[in-house]
């Protein structure tokens, strides 16, 4: 009896151990939101320049497959899910883009990023297929 009573009272503090923290995610998210200017989180293909390109990280939030047929010279590969797991591999000192097929993907990882507190991390507005498209300026093009 002692023992479904302690395991009754430690299922009520896990419980509000986690609205809690639950609560405190909700309210960084929050704060992100509230304190953003509308672009602040992006970047335009027709934006990147050679010396933007040179400047930055590129990481691919795109599945394996896809990095592997094709991606930006020098990126990284960390699919979207990953990024919160794998946040030591992601450069603070310098400004980090994030990219997938169309920029939706990559928005969430950035989006979870950012209220990690990585402020220097940005989307690639319509993606990899964008860059593709409209980049400034493409390793390729030299």
């Amino acid at each position: 009896m002692k023992l479904m009573l302690s395991f009754v009272i430690s299922l009520g503090l896990l419980s509000s151990l986690s609205v809690k923290a639950n609560e405190a995610v909700i309210e960084a998210m929050g704060e992100y939101l509230m304190f953003q200017e509308y672009e602040s989180g992006i970047i335009l293909p027709q934006q990147i320049d050679q010396s933007v390109f040179d400047a930055v990280t590129w990481i691919d939030t795109r599945d394996s497959e896809q990095f592997d047929k094709q991606t930006i010279p020098g990126a990284i590969h960390i699919e979207w899910r990953q990024v919160i797991e794998r946040m030591d591999e992601i450069p603070t000192d310098r400004k980090v883009i994030v990219f997938c097929n169309t920029g939706s993907l990559s928005a969430q990882a950035a989006f979870a990023l950012r209220v990690a507190g990585f402020d220097n991390v940005v989307v690639m507005q319509s993606g990899f297929l964008g860059w593709l498209a409209n980049a400034a300026y493409r390793p390729s093009d030299q």
